[in-house]
């Protein structure tokens, strides 16, 4: 496809029909596929020719639909997975073993945050957690000679931080491994991390890619930039024979462009199975045809609840770095000039009990574990996305006790604010 707009990519980008072929992305419902000679199959195994043979690995919706997203984002590769925790844990795992080291920025999704910290030490990677501002000095003393990566999010979820992605990218490169930033919230509409030094962009597309609250998955984009085999020494697996692939060596194979995609398809969605199913694909690809839409309406929808929110005297404090004056406005003209997004967090004075009489006071918008579709929704996130965390790691995260998180949708602005009004007046 040619090097169209990002608009013009989101209607249209992964898939263009030849002559006689369906116009929308067909839906390719099958576990298997069918080859004529058992040489034309082996081929596949070999990854000496492309096609399928196994819909736990690849197929060909979940790869139309993978080439828009990559196209969105500005890279060269891209695989589904089933959801945006398969896609975190896949784009680490690729790259971290037993005995390895990662560093994270602290503010992140608490399901993240507890998938390196606790599930992932537990297969013996340990990790070091970094403040997002933290300074050069503090960044770069993180590092170990075993660190395999660095890992942030755009904007994190629910904190609403906003990561500066060229001081990770740097500070990574010059430990010779990749950043992997989760872009999930400020979705390639807002953000495209790889254009300011980003290796690795992960997705939970369940959020604004999907956009209606309809299927799970998640995505994964390398930048293909990155040259492994200047680092030949801290990654083995793509950069020395995989001896359970037929001694493919992946950087040589499928260079700096694609080694980590296919080895992350051939050898983790091999032995792990976290695929997306091709229906879920489907779906997430109506969703992708309106994403540049509906970012914009988001972001109106979240300035404008933010804006009446930060002048409410209930309202202790409001993160939303679309607002002058917001500790992150200045990293948000940088990195988001079209917007941020539409989650907005703020804290009501009184703490836990005023957060849970607001919630059950609102009308219309829904209290949901979710975020980022077309309804307005909300949560606490101290008693239910990041329970798991003590409330020393919940201020390190950025997330006090009493803290609110409101994604706002796509309704009416104005109707938003009546809610939110009629509830904080039952509070007390």
């Amino acid at each position: 496809m040619p090097d169209y707009r990002l608009d013009t990519a989101c209607v249209q980008g992964g898939y263009t029909p030849k002559n006689g072929e369906p116009r929308q992305i067909p839906i390719v419902q099958s576990t298997t596929f069918k080859y004529d000679t058992g040489e034309d199959m082996g081929k596949l195994f070999d990854l000496e020719a492309s096609g399928y043979f196994y819909t736990r690995l690849q197929n060909p919706t979940n790869d139309y639909v993978a080439a828009k997203i990559a196209a969105l984002e500005g890279g060269t590769a891209a695989m589904l997975t089933s959801s945006g925790q398969a896609a975190n844990f896949f784009a680490m795992f690729n790259l971290a073993g037993c005995g390895d080291h990662i560093v994270a920025s602290s503010s992140i999704y608490g399901g993240t945050f507890n998938l390196i910290s606790v599930t992932m030490a537990r297969m013996g990677i340990e990790v070091t957690f970094v403040s997002p501002d933290c300074t050069d000095e503090e960044l770069n003393a993180a590092f170990r000679p075993n660190t395999k990566l660095l890992f942030g999010e755009t904007i994190a979820n629910p904190a609403l931080t906003v990561l500066d992605i060229e001081q990770f990218a740097l500070a990574a490169h010059a430990h010779g491994v990749p950043l992997i930033v989760d872009n999930t919230f400020a979705t390639p509409v807002n953000c495209r991390p790889i254009e300011w030094g980003a290796d690795i962009v992960t997705h939970s597309t369940t959020k604004y890619m999907d956009g209606h609250g309809t299927a799970v998955g998640g995505a994964i984009v390398d930048g293909g930039r990155f040259d492994w085999m200047a680092h030949a020494e801290k990654f083995p697996g793509l950069c020395t024979p995989d001896e359970s692939y037929h001694g493919i060596t992946y950087a040589e194979k499928f260079g700096k462009e694609g080694a980590f995609i296919t080895k992350c398809t051939a050898q983790l969605m091999r032995d792990f199975g976290a695929i997306q199913s091709p229906q879920h694909a489907f779906y997430l690809n109506l969703g992708l045809e309106s994403l540049h839409v509906r970012m914009a309406r988001h972001c109106e929808n979240g300035r404008a609840v933010a804006e009446f929110l930060q002048k409410h005297p209930k309202i202790q404090h409001v993160s939303y770095c679309d607002l002058p004056g917001d500790k992150y406005h200045p990293r948000a003209e940088k990195y988001l000039p079209r917007g941020s997004c539409g989650v907005v967090s703020f804290e009501i004075r009184g703490g836990r009990e005023a957060a849970s009489v607001f919630m059950n006071s609102l009308r219309l918008a829904a209290i949901e574990t979710h975020v980022a579709d077309a309804r307005t929704c909300c949560l606490n996130p101290a008693t239910t996305t990041h329970r798991q965390m003590t409330d020393a790691q919940l201020k390190a995260a950025g997330i006090p006790a009493g803290l609110v998180r409101m994604s706002c949708g796509l309704e009416s602005a104005q109707d938003l604010i009546d809610d939110i009004a009629q509830a904080l007046e039952k509070v007390k």
